[in-house]
């Protein structure tokens, strides 16, 4: 009893270590290839239009480095092809670190995130990052109002928009949070489309933190544009749409990988 206990833990133990050191190893990809591409994405972003240069560099060659590089694939079932000639608003349940990555490999037309403006602060990347996102600051409300005219600049070149939705994302016990408005006020604003889709696998195989996960597939399932209503009194309810396409969608997974993520956080927490 004594043997077969000792066992179980040094499996237990044996089986952290390696889940951390994958997730160094995730970490190391994601920064070594910066300072190589930074010359080259630096001198794009000196140009009007070279975020486009810039997005297919980190479409192309950063995500499939990083995702690759950490065992995944993706496997992207598409309802229907993204709008073309019109820009757009993707949207997604944002369960991971490596969930940018797999969005970067959803669309082939160039879009930009809006993400936290504490990414500024790492080295080389945030100086690529702040000329090429639209940040915020969420706990600042002026900073939260000017980014309706940081994405009107580039809608206005012709690009997308990404916005992950979730009020609050790094608790893995949450299946999936409630939405903050700021991307369904923005298609309303600009009367752009907006796609939905969910991300299966990523809470499961790649979590916040490192306490479970393994490699492998990533499936990614698109839905048919949502076109938003005229007037911001919709809001409430064009938004609560679009997160129940995602919640449905997450709970019809025939491998209920949303659910098996929640139940071994809970357990371990517990």
């Amino acid at each position: 009893m004594r043997e077969t206990l000792w066992l179980f833990l040094h499996l237990e133990t044996m089986k952290t270590l390696l889940l951390r050191l994958w997730r160094i190893w995730f970490y190391l990809l994601a920064g070594i290839p910066v300072p190589f591409l930074f010359p080259f994405l630096a001198i794009a972003l000196l140009f009007p239009k070279g975020y486009t240069v810039v997005f297919w560099v980190a479409r192309n060659i950063w995500a499939p480095i990083i995702l690759g590089g950490s065992g995944f694939y993706t496997k992207i079932r598409y309802a229907k092809p993204l709008p073309t000639g019109t820009s757009y608003v993707l949207v997604a349940n944002h369960t991971s670190y490596i969930d940018p990555f797999v969005m970067l490999r959803v669309s082939k037309n160039p879009f930009v995130f809006v993400g936290k403006k504490e990414l500024v602060k790492i080295p080389i990347f945030g100086y690529l990052y702040k000329r090429a996102a639209v940040m915020v600051n969420r706990s600042d409300k002026k900073s939260r109002w000017e980014v309706y005219g940081r994405v009107q600049q580039k809608l206005d070149l012709g690009y997308s928009v990404c916005i992950f939705p979730e009020v609050s994302y790094e608790d893995d016990t949450i299946f999936l949070n409630p939405f903050k408005r700021g991307a369904f006020k923005i298609a309303i604003d600009h009367q752009l489309p907006v796609v939905p889709m969910v991300f299966y696998d990523c809470k499961r195989k790649h979590p916040w933190y490192p306490n479970f996960g393994f490699p492998g597939e990533l499936r990614v399932q698109t839905f048919p544009e949502l076109y938003p209503p005229k007037s911001m009194e919709e809001l409430p309810v064009f938004q609560e749409e679009i997160r129940d396409i995602i919640d449905q969608g997450l709970r019809d997974d025939p491998k209920g990988r949303q659910f098996e993520a929640v139940a071994l956080e809970e357990k371990r927490v517990s």
